[in-house]
């Protein structure tokens, strides 16, 4: 009997070393501005005895707390729009699309996009205008008797079913840039307002919209009411929306939502962070508050901090950042740029991080009207045969999150030095993995520790560079 215990407990010795020795191990991969390398694995990093955690007064430290715990996350992304479907669909050859929609959301293969945000119609990055309930000029169909998502089975849904098959665990968003032309104040998706008088088929068209998208096999989680809605577009689809009318809208859709037994959650005003007194006055109405999940935000205005702003007024509302495209009017190291915007929105309570366009082509499109200097995580070139594929650093900078911090994973607290130092943003993931995302802003190398449950690593990260830590 005492050899047999003496047997266990060595047994259980050696476990234990083990479990110890592995949470020594920090996995680390990085990406250079040039993306020379990128999402290069490094050597892996060793944390400290804690006897040594102390000696830290000679290089930066960043400490990571798994006990001050903030949001929970839904995923990183961009939009299959209409464009980009068609060129992943239609331009590419099979091999060469099965390699691209492997790289981009393959959990083994790929940096595992976990967020699509889809417009429901036409966008900017469309090849034609249409809705699901396009009329002859001056003809309504207020019973929706001709609706149909006929348009997207050619080639979006099949891409996006694609990608749910590849990582089934994405959050689906879907947004409308215009309701049907017949619906508004001048007839056509470009520009102007909804009128109050279509506001029950409106709400019917978007309960259709959800459920046959739900049909087609893709689950949709969230919805925002319009894209952009302070904005009155003069050559694509778009809608002028003030808060005063969503507000109002959602009190006709919300329980509509519930009547359909639809759980997709409607997300508040979906447009930039310089009007955060816009979804303050939709969360304010108390009638429509309860049937709104919280705000989604763009980055082409304001200030990143207006996140933080809503969220101290409505704790219990989420915050999404849910469109910021790159594009050719951003220079420097457009790496950091990215970087930045995902640190710096997760840091503000973003649940996600969403760019526009998924794939565009080397003339920044097809598009027929809106942004004609856009990028995307991919670039089909169609002025070579057969077309060149080229990934972009924002592909790079969002695969650092969406390839290692799960869906459902929870921001913790990390240090961070803005700007001009070290940027940071920490997570833990379900299965207890610690993910730690590090831009280093500087045009130098830092020297750094990560200091984690009283012990440490040292690291160096080039200027410019990105890196994700990976431990548990």
């Amino acid at each position: 009997m005492r050899k047999a215990t003496l047997l266990f407990l060595a047994a259980s010795s050696l476990l234990l070393a083990a479990s110890h020795l592995l949470a020594q191990e920090v996995e680390v991969y990085r990406t250079t501005p040039d993306l020379k390398e990128a999402l290069h694995r490094d050597e892996r990093l060793h944390f400290s005895a804690a006897a040594t955690a102390n000696h830290t007064s000679d290089f930066v430290v960043i400490d990571v707390d798994a006990q001050e715990r903030f949001q929970s996350i839904d995923g990183f992304g961009a939009s299959l729009t209409d464009s980009s479907a068609w060129l992943l669909q239609e331009q590419l050859s099979s091999v060469a699309r099965q390699e691209v929609m492997h790289k981009l959301f393959d959990p083994q293969k790929g940096i595992a996009v976990s967020f699509l945000r889809q417009p429901l119609g036409a966008s900017d990055l469309a090849r034609n205008h249409y809705s699901y309930e396009d009329m002859p000029q001056g003809q309504r169909d207020t019973d929706l008797v001709h609706f149909s998502i006929q348009h997207d089975e050619a080639y979006i849904l099949p891409v996006i079913r694609e990608a749910l098959q590849l990582n089934p665990a994405i959050s689906v968003m879907v947004t409308p840039w215009s309701p049907p032309g017949w619906m508004k104040t001048h007839d056509s998706m470009i520009g102007g307002q909804l009128r109050d008088d279509a506001f029950a088929a409106y709400t019917a068209y978007l309960v259709k919209s959800v459920e046959a998208y739900q049909k087609a096999g893709v689950p949709v989680k969230y919805l925002s009411v319009q894209n952009e809605p302070l904005y009155e577009t003069k050559n694509y689809p778009g809608t002028l929306m003030q808060a005063s009318q969503q507000k109002k809208f959602i009190r006709y859709l919300g329980p509509a939502f519930e009547k359909a037994g639809l759980d997709t959650k409607i997300l508040a005003y979906d447009h930039n962070w310089d009007h955060p007194e816009y979804p303050e006055e939709v969360l304010s109405d108390p009638e429509a508050s309860r049937f709104v999940a919280g705000t989604a935000f763009h980055c082409y205005g304001g200030d990143v901090a207006a996140q933080n702003e809503v969220h101290t007024r409505f704790p219990e509302k989420g915050l999404w950042m849910t469109e910021c495209s790159g594009g050719t009017w951003q220079k420097g190291n457009l790496l950091a740029v990215t970087a930045q915007l995902i640190i710096e929105s997760m840091r503000n309570w973003a649940q996600s991080v969403a760019l526009w366009g998924i794939a565009l082509d080397e003339k920044h499109g097809p598009n027929t009207g809106g942004c004609d200097t856009c990028r995307g995580f991919v670039m089909i070139d169609r002025s070579v045969t057969p077309h060149q594929v080229t990934y972009t650093e924002d592909y790079y900078a969002v695969g650092h999150a969406s390839r290692f911090v799960h869906t459902g994973a929870t921001r913790i607290d990390s240090s961070d030095f803005g700007r001009e130092g070290l940027e940071t943003v920490a997570f833990q993931n379900k299965d207890g993995s610690i993910v730690l995302i590090v831009l280093n802003n500087m045009n130098k190398d830092e020297d750094f520790a990560i200091r984690w449950n009283g012990k440490i690593a040292r690291a160096t990260l080039s200027g410019g560079s990105l890196a994700t830590y990976v431990w548990k």
